[in-house]
């Protein structure tokens, strides 16, 4: 049976498919159930969630006077409508549908960056531990933060995109102090913790167009190039980071929801707003265009080996896998469905809202629409085999802190040697960690 917590309870673990739960956040609670096993506790972050809320703007008054509009202006005026009209601005409430990477884990360190309001984004080490603190990373820059991800080579750099463009932070040591980019200001920083020497510096603005909001990264696996892409934006750009530059690669491409590079780097996967997705091969970048029925893709992973991707969609609780027939650069696929039935029976969603599959390719997390009172804001856990086709099977639910709450992000440690390590930004204003141990680890 799967592990279901009851309410008022929180989520504290997995133990080989018994999903831990105490009364309330404890740390001697996680303490007992994984600390002797892991050496450490993943202690929660708190954070000001309001601010990735979506907030409806008040409607003008009926009776305001019509502002008039300098003839000089005009020009660009129906320049700007005619943009709006071949590449629309995204929606607010349709972005927060999107798994727009607010969550993101060093890879190499028990280290945790994600996105904590809406100009800021909040990095904590959970190997200090003299320090229970975190550092704030904000800039007169960095607006409207909507994707980071951290450089997956250095583990030193986390890209964050925004608005007009994306801040490269680099961590700053004795010793280590990395270069600035001329035109960036020099207090652009990030305080570490007390008693931790350095701090965080932006040490490069890769810039966009000013009105372009960046809402999806992703790091080439060797983090030589980074590929963003704007919802309201004419294509994706794959930067190449050192030089600073950054060639759109255009072919009629706008409104991109989300990009993401296989394991390998063989293959890129770019989704867009009207159910449309691309399957790249990136040594002469030629694509392959899918469509589904189903809506739009709301998530896409790859698995370990890079051969298998996996989607969710807008208007159905049924996954997709894309499998390659063929070695790359071969696009020769096959799209299968994944069921995923306690969704649509026992949950009665609508469908699939993000999901995340860990790097080890064992365990999938999932968030859906709706749902009945019972399961309403729940994350499900899979447990997912791969051989020879995609199938998964119920393992049980994660709740979150605090009453009515639902998960806004989640995400992954790609290198956690110990098994899969989940966490979640909670609505209530938490970031909780969960280590998902297996019998196999």
């Amino acid at each position: 049976m799967p592990s279901f917590p009851p309410p008022g309870g929180v989520t504290v673990c997995e133990i080989n498919r018994d999903l831990v739960v105490a009364d309330s956040l404890s740390e001697d609670r996680a303490k007992e159930a994984y600390g002797d096993v892991l050496g450490m506790v993943f202690s929660p972050i708190p954070f000001q969630p309001d601010d990735l809320l979506t907030k409806n703007e008040a409607p003008a008054p009926d009776d305001a006077e019509p502002e008039s509009v300098p003839r000089a202006s005009l020009v660009s005026t129906v320049a700007e409508s005619l943009k709006q009209m071949l590449f629309p601005s995204c929606d607010p409430k349709l972005l927060e549908e999107f798994d727009t990477q607010k969550v993101s884990w060093n890879p190499h360190k028990h280290c945790l960056a994600f996105v904590s309001g809406k100009d800021q984004v909040t990095v904590h080490d959970f190997e200090d531990s003299d320090s229970k603190e975190s550092c704030i990373l904000t800039s007169e820059h960095q607006k409207e933060v909507k994707a980071i991800e951290w450089r997956p080579n250095s583990g030193k750099m986390i890209a964050v995109g925004c608005k007009g463009g994306i801040c490269l932070w680099s961590a700053s040591y004795p010793g280590n102090v990395p270069s600035v980019k001329s035109g960036v200001t020099s207090s652009s920083f990030g305080a570490f913790p007390r008693g931790v020497t350095g701090q965080w510096i932006l040490v490069d603005v890769l810039r966009g167009s000013s009105t372009e909001l960046v809402s999806a990264l992703c790091w080439k696996p060797d983090g030589r190039y980074l590929a963003s892409a704007s919802c309201n934006g004419q294509s994706f750009t794959i930067w190449d980071v050192s030089q600073g530059l950054g060639p759109p690669i255009r072919r009629g491409l706008s409104s991109i929801s989300l990009v993401r590079w296989s394991p390998s780097g063989d293959y890129f996967l770019t989704a867009k707003f009207d159910g449309t997705f691309h399957l790249w091969e990136t040594n002469t970048w030629t694509s392959e265009p899918w469509s589904s029925s189903n809506g739009y893709v709301t998530g896409a992973n790859w698995d370990p080996e890079g051969r298998v991707a996996l989607l969710s969609f807008s208007n159905s609780t049924t996954l997709g896998s894309v499998h390659f027939s063929s070695k790359p650069p071969s696009l020769d696929a096959h799209l299968l469905p994944v069921e995923l039935p306690e969704i649509s029976s026992l949950i009665v969603s609508r469908g699939i809202e993000k999901l995340a599959w860990d790097a080890s390719g064992e365990r999938l997390a999932v968030s859906f629409k709706d749902g009945n009172e019972t399961y309403h804001g729940l994350l499900a856990v899979y447990d997912v085999r791969r051989s020879p086709l995609v199938s998964v099977s119920l393992v049980g639910f994660i709740r979150g802190p605090g009453e009515g709450v639902k998960p806004l992000a989640f995400a992954f440690h790609n290198k956690f040697k110990q098994g899969p390590l989940l966490s979640v930004c909670w609505s209530s204003g938490w970031c909780c960690t969960y280590p998902l141990i297996l019998r196999s680890h």
